[in-house]
């Protein structure tokens, strides 16, 4: 296993941007970089050879501008906040409006368009890195401050396992995720519609129009969204839905199962590649959302359109602060925020 560096470009202001590619010695890398703490690639083994299987930009200038999110850390607080605003020990904290009136994935100062510190795993023998990145007290609106960091390693049995964690000074909201992409047939096949998800949830968190939870979990059972028992997404992504028409197709959050454990949430299967993906959480929620706004330019000449690619980001639920029956995101000032999400590869 090893950690390879390479220069990747320089941003407009001329900082220097450095990718690294972990190696796991089993037909698997994973690159990112130091610029948003990003994921570039992910190549995984499939039936006919290895396949970068994550949408992602051609080149530097795409992710200063990463509308999409593609391979994307968010903090401090992933997905929405209903009214960009909150209270935490009696006082109010507003934040950026940059989803209609609401705040999504932190605001417009986003995490993923910064730089990040490398703070070990240039010269390892594992294939593992660790980028920090220091955000100070009402940093896009929150109070506190932190130094959060992700953890990136590449095991041998083709797993990612992403570890986010970070020790605030005050009490705060800390919700962060990893807004990848993945087509399991390659970033540049077009559709996903034909993979096929398992998501082990009973619920999702009802939304309102404007992809705010109502505070209601309602039974997936008998509708659109039950992947109880695994099923193409384009099977139902059409039907006529509330959930679905608010979504323009599927971007909703499950409730898992896990109660707080690291368990398996959710798995992505490629009848065309043969690759199949899990992943495994210790959050209470997860995301699935199939690109259905996407309209990048992409690596390689791909241009990537509607249902190209789907997230699958592990999270907090959607405007937790809002709902008391909501497992909520707040860590206690010196507590640590600790959690781990894995996304493992095989082969069928």
């Amino acid at each position: 296993m090893k950690v390879l560096k390479e220069e990747f470009g320089s941003l407009q202001d001329g900082t220097k941007v450095s990718a690294y590619t972990l190696d796991n010695g089993n037909g698997m890398t994973v690159k990112v970089m130091d610029y948003g703490a990003v994921i570039l690639e992910m190549n995984v083994p499939s039936k006919e050879g290895s396949l970068d299987v994550l949408l992602g930009h051609e080149s530097l200038k795409g992710y200063e501008n990463n509308g999409s999110a593609h391979g994307a850390i968010v903090g401090r607080n992933a997905n929405r906040i209903g009214g960009a605003q909150f209270t935490l020990n009696g006082k109010a904290y507003e934040l950026d409006k940059n989803d209609g009136k609401n705040n999504l994935h932190g605001g417009f100062c986003r995490w993923f368009e910064r730089m990040w510190k490398v703070t070990e795993g240039e010269d390892n023998e594992d294939a593992s890195i660790t980028f920090s990145l220091e955000s100070k007290d009402m940093d896009q609106g929150f109070p506190g401050n932190v130094e959060v960091f992700v953890t990136y390693t590449l095991t041998a049995d083709n797993s990612l396992v992403i570890h986010y964690g970070g020790v605030p000074d005050q009490d705060t909201i800390m919700n962060m995720t990893n807004h990848s992409y993945f087509n399991l047939e390659g970033h540049d096949a077009g559709s996903i519609r034909d993979h096929v998800v398992f998501i082990d949830s009973d619920y999702f968190t009802e939304t309102d129009s404007e992809l705010i939870p109502t505070g209601r979990l309602i039974p997936v059972k008998n509708t659109p969204l039950d992947f109880n028992e695994p099923k193409p997404i384009g099977k139902d992504i059409d039907a006529d839905y509330e959930a679905l028409k608010f979504g323009s197709g599927y971007d909703q959050n499950w409730v898992l199962k896990n109660d707080g454990r690291l368990e398996l949430a959710a798995t992505l299967y490629s009848p065309v590649s043969g690759i199949f993906m899990e992943v495994f959480t210790d959050l209470p929620g997860i995301q699935m959302y199939t690109g259905n706004f996407l309209n990048d330019a992409g690596k390689d000449g791909a241009v990537y359109t509607r249902n190209s690619g789907v997230a699958l980001e592990t999270q907090y639920f959607p405007d937790a602060v809002h709902h008391e029956n909501f497992k909520q995101p707040v860590v206690k000032a010196g507590e640590e925020y600790d959690t781990t999400t894995v996304y493992k590869f095989g082969l069928r």
